[in-house]
């Protein structure tokens, strides 16, 4: 048995009411490529950071070579040999291409300056042995495509004599050759003896370019082999591994006539061809994997972003959305994934972040009227049970759970009809996620409609009346939710695994 480069024990890491790992193991070997697998929340960017010295772990230890280390900072990272590369590469577009690879570790002169000509000359020679002499060292990288920007971040990486490569979501952004490409890079990798850990979604992938597998879920490892002596049916899964119906009770539904239509909306690069109808008292969910398109269709839905083609009609009434306004005024309203981001402003109390998309109604003659500001704030916090000392209480200063409290009641607060939840429980403690599933289930049943985003498989089948998958920018299929779908036909819709014939 070969010994491992690198090997995590015992690792656990926890946030405010969420436990991202527990009691983990990995290990990675020279000249091979481990493939880490899990659905979206598993805990593999926690891993991920916690490798790369971004977090420290609560737990467990780091070995290296067989020499326990402490990876308090990147830094500590990179000096023993470890480096990332993001689906999102963090690079510099107003600098060089060899600016790029060696920022941090510039080659010096005797009088401690840039010596630019090693610079340039050392990068030249490492894009040269990854297969990338097409790319000029000294330009800009802005002018660079996206394919050639990830063979520079696999240059920087290499660049510290890395022995330990962590590829996240490499191909996400990457057309079929740029894939191939690619893969032929971690093969040369691979025969240069680095050990490689691979994070996909997509199982062509993993069985193309991995030796071994470990599958998360929940936080755990659950398994571990050789992906040789392991079927596709078999990480299925381990990925899943667990009862929907416990978790969620079923609930009773009376869904009416259709409130909404979708018809062959398009977008130059986010979605295509999407066609489908919401009901009147429905949770209707979509689930996929990172990529799919999905919160990129429901920020068309609210007027965010502008399809290219496609209608939108709204009980029988066909509507262009200009602009979030235009969405609110047809009703619907939509909470991002982004909530801190998108969903309430951090720095403005409770009171006004409710009022703030109903000021037409807590206004007259254009002066805002502050006692009915406070009572639409009052009804619709006391609605949510909102935990705050008081309604001036700065919604920065809320729990996750609370901030998505809040934004959900400003939205209530304009009496939609329709209402767009992306991963409403991402972030947030159990008891809080239980009071949104349970808000979710009386708004159906007063007759609202609900898209819901989910990542979470329980989450999707627990709470919805039929489903859609996603992939690649496209409808795979749609679900009646019903005790004939699992959990495994959803994750093989998703990641485009064809169903074995017994």
């Amino acid at each position: 048995m070969q010994n491992s480069v690198i090997k995590l024990s015992g690792i656990s890491k926890s946030f405010p009411g969420v436990k991202a790992l527990q009691n983990v193991e990995l290990e990675l070997y020279r000249g091979q490529v481990t493939a880490l697998i899990g659905e979206n929340g598993a805990g593999k960017s926690t891993l991920v950071k916690t490798m790369t010295g971004i977090y420290q772990p609560d737990e467990g230890e780091i070995s290296v070579n067989g020499k326990v280390v402490v990876l308090g900072s990147a830094h500590d990272a990179f000096s023993h040999g470890i480096t990332a590369i993001h689906q999102e590469t963090v690079l510099f577009d107003e600098m060089s291409v060899a600016e790029n690879i060696y920022l941090g570790h510039t080659p010096k002169t005797k009088f401690k300056t840039i010596d630019w000509k090693k610079l340039y000359s050392d990068a030249t020679s490492i894009l040269n042995d990854i297969g990338a002499p097409h790319i000029d060292a000294h330009t800009k990288l802005k002018e660079i495509s996206i394919a050639n920007k990830h063979l520079v971040a696999v240059a920087r990486a290499l660049s510290v004599e890395a022995d330990i490569v962590i590829m996240d979501e490499p191909t996400a952004a990457l057309s079929h050759k740029e894939i191939e490409d690619l893969f032929k890079l971690v093969d040369k990798l691979k025969s240069d003896g680095k050990a490689i850990l691979f994070i996909s979604h997509k199982f062509d992938e993993i069985y193309r370019i991995a030796e071994r597998y470990t599958v998360f879920r929940d936080g755990q490892m659950v398994g571990c082999g050789m992906l040789s002596e392991t079927s596709q049916d078999e990480i299925v899964q381990m990925m899943v591994g667990r009862s929907v119906d416990q978790i969620f009770p079923k609930r009773s539904s009376s869904i009416g006539a259709p409130v909404l239509h979708i018809e062959n909306y398009n977008h130059p690069t986010e979605f295509a061809d999407i066609n489908f109808e919401l009901n009147r008292g429905e949770i209707l969910g979509f689930y996929g994997l990172v990529g799919a398109g999905r919160s990129e269709l429901m920020q068309a839905l609210f007027g965010i972003t502008r399809p290219s083609s496609g209608t939108l009609t709204i009980a029988g009434e066909e509507i262009t959305l200009k602009g979030p306004a235009d969405a609110v005024k047809a009703g619907i309203v939509y909470l991002p994934e982004e909530r801190g981001k998108q969903g309430v402003v951090l720095d403005l109390p409770i009171v006004e972040n409710i009022s703030l998309p109903s000021l037409h109604t807590t206004s007259r003659n254009g002066f805002l009227r502050m006692a009915n500001e406070l009572a639409l704030a009052r009804k619709y916090a006391e609605r949510l049970d909102l935990r705050a000392a008081s309604l001036s209480q700065h919604a920065g200063t809320l729990s996750g759970g609370n901030q998505q409290k809040v934004v959900i009641a400003k939205w209530l607060a304009v009496e939609p009809n329709i209402i767009i939840l992306d991963e409403p429980t991402k972030g947030v403690d159990i008891g809080s996620k239980a009071a949104v599933h349970s808000f979710m289930a009386e708004l159906v049943a007063e007759g609202l409609s609900v898209i819901m985003v989910s990542s979470e498989i329980p989450e999707v089948m627990g709470m919805s009346d039929r489903i859609i998958v996603m992939r690649d920018g496209l409808i795979a299929e749609v679900f009646q939710n019903d005790d004939s779908l699992t959990a495994e036909t959803l994750i093989r819709s998703a990641a485009g695994i064809e169903e074995q014939v017994a």
